[in-house]
């Protein structure tokens, strides 16, 4: 069973390894053929950094285990909430400046519809219309919002320097070998991982969806881990929890809302009757952080970071 776990790792690393390329070579070469940085950093950023999670939801499906889907999902959006902003309060405090009312509320809309939808499972294609109309919606509105701030600013140029994948000294080559690196390396490390995840829930007789809610949705909420513990130590709450808030809104909208279109994807009674509302109660619980702009100290992150922990081991005895 060790090499089990084993590959598992492996397979997550390899897919946040190959989703990371992947969105250096296509941000640059969206670039190269002239298309907007602001399209870009909407657009290829947001899904690219989604990519391992959306790979991980079809290959769940195509290998007989979609509750692991809806797993990740759902213990991701979790994460990303107590642990993903517990532990960087925990090191090192987090105290919100930015305006991201209007992000979070959007937030909230998107887990209600998305809890209700899971009622009329198991989610099918309509479902996914739902979800990405939704997403068409959210992204209009960031585009409107972007092309605001760029007017404000008298040019494009503020937007490539967000873009941290941007180099415009990339050669060709190179920008090629990243967007093979990473279209060989997603669909690789989704294999590994779920081929693992579901020979650990069987050995150990839990749910596919266990496993997608634990395993699964802490190895994806990674990324975001680290950039949030980062930006903790640079006093940049506000990109930590955009962060979080961004990723929350792409996990229901866009990972479900594409997936259901390889095949249904069954709700778990478990995840009906407790995740989604632990998912929900974590998000409400951001409410005050968001609109009070209340800070985020040590004893907020050893609270977030417990009752993670606590959600843990309720999962897993």
């Amino acid at each position: 069973m060790a090499e089990q776990f084993g590959y598992a790792i492996l397979g997550l690393v390899i897919l946040l390894l190959a989703g990371d390329v992947l969105v250096k070579g296509a941000v640059n070469l969206a670039l190269r053929l002239g298309i907007p940085a602001l399209i870009v950093s909407l657009t290829v950023v947001a899904f690219g950094t989604s990519a391992p999670e959306l790979l991980i939801s079809i290959q769940s499906i195509l290998n007989g285990v979609p509750g692991l889907a809806l797993g990740n999902v759902v213990g991701s959006n979790t994460a990303n909430v107590l642990l993903v902003l517990g532990l960087p309060a925990l090191m090192a405090g987090l105290a919100a400046t930015s305006d991201t009312r209007r992000e979070y509320t959007t937030m909230m809309i998107g887990t209600l519809v998305f809890i209700a939808l899971c009622f009329f499972g198991p989610l099918v294609w309509w479902h996914g219309l739902v979800l990405l109309t939704g997403l068409a919606l959210v992204l209009l509105d960031a585009m409107r919002k972007a092309r605001a701030h760029r007017r404000e600013a008298n040019g494009d140029e503020d937007v490539l320097d967000e873009l941290e994948e941007a180099d415009p000294d990339m050669a060709g080559w190179q920008i090629g070998l990243y967007l093979v690196l990473g279209l060989v390396g997603l669909p690789l490390g989704a294999s590994l991982l779920i081929d693992s995840a579901s020979e650990i829930a069987i050995e150990y007789g839990i749910s596919d969806a266990v496993i997608g809610l634990t395993l699964v949705a802490v190895g994806t909420s990674l990324p975001e881990l680290a950039t949030t513990v980062m930006a903790a130590f640079r006093r940049q709450a506000d990109v930590a929890i955009g962060n979080v808030i961004g990723s929350n809104v792409f996990n229901l909208l866009a990972i479900i809302g594409v997936a259901v279109f390889v095949g249904p994807i069954p709700v778990d009674a478990e995840i009906l009757s407790f995740d989604l509302w632990v998912m929900l109660a974590a998000s409400v619980v951001l409410a005050p952080f968001v609109f009070f702009r209340w800070p985020m100290g040590r004893l907020v992150g050893l609270a977030f970071s417990a009752l993670y922990a606590g959600y843990m081991v309720l999962l897993l005895v």
